[in-house]
């Protein structure tokens, strides 16, 4: 009976040494590249680490989850949107880590195919957090719909419109939600990640999609976001280099079909972005 006992400690024991034999890393997500992250958590494994991906379908929900330490990272915001959140919580001790990919923004419709054909009075829909909010109106000025203030900036709302000659009936939404109010609507300017979880082309869907090349872009490059407390983190370094390596590359650009742009900015670069 003894041996038993004593067996059975040291199985329990071996069990424990065996499950914590690895780090562990939870990332929080909210797009659709979970697949590149499906294949981090693969390739971590032979690392030492036991990834775990957790989903978000709310953009204001990630960063108070990193901040509260429910998560160790975070990868579904761009510079933009996070520079935003920082402003309204002061108290938030979170850093750039990294960058991910530029996911272009577009304007998706079901009833009309070309956005010259947009009729007077017709029905639109947009993300309502500030930093989108901002990207969606200046994608319409680009598409020639709208003209914006000059001093327009990263933060401007309908009311910075300084002339909408289609009377374009513009309505602020969740994120979210912009996707599924297309049925209701004219048109949508969509996040590309809302668009592709609602099984849409962000590539080839739109029927005007924002320039990926153009500078004015560049604040909308998505993150990697941890908690300042974790800057020097060896696992975190180590996460990060597998999403950018070849295998995780692959994974992203089938996953997206090639709809979101790959983004891995130098340290120097990083630091510049950091100040958008």
């Amino acid at each position: 009976m003894k041996k038993l006992i004593v067996l059975a400690i040291a199985t329990l024991f071996l069990l424990a040494a065996c499950s914590g034999g690895k780090d562990k890393v939870t990332i929080g997500v909210a797009s659709n590249d979970t697949k590149a992250w499906e294949k981090v958590k693969e390739l971590a494994k032979d690392e030492g680490l036991d990834v775990e991906i957790k989903q978000f379908s709310d953009y204001n929900v990630p960063n108070k989850a990193l901040s509260d330490g429910d998560i160790d990272m975070n990868a579904f915001q761009h510079f933009a949107f996070l520079n935003e959140y920082k402003k309204s919580h002061k108290d938030a001790k979170i850093s750039v880590a990294s960058t991910t990919v530029l996911a272009p923004l577009g304007i998706y419709s079901d009833k009309i195919k070309n956005v010259k054909k947009v009729k007077d009075g017709a029905k639109v829909i947009i993300p309502n957090d500030v930093s989108n909010q901002a990207r969606a109106l200046k994608l319409l000025e680009k598409a020639g719909l709208i003209k914006l203030k000059n001093n327009f900036g990263l933060n401007g709302t309908t009311k910075d419109i300084k002339s909408n000659p289609k009377h374009l009936k513009i309505k602020a939404v969740d994120a979210q939600q912009t996707v599924r109010a297309l049925s209701d609507v004219d048109f949508a300017v969509v996040n590309n990640g809302v668009a592709s979880k609602a099984g849409k082309d962000p590539k080839n869907d739109p029927i005007y999609l924002e320039n990926a090349k153009s500078d004015s872009v560049k604040p909308y490059i998505n993150v990697v976001a941890i908690n300042d407390k974790d800057k020097d983190s060896k696992k975190i370094k180590k996460v990060i280099k597998l999403y950018h390596s070849k295998e995780a590359q692959k994974a992203l650009k089938e996953d997206t079909k090639d709809g979101e742009k790959a983004v891995n900015l130098s340290k120097k670069k990083l630091k510049i972005s950091k100040t958008v």
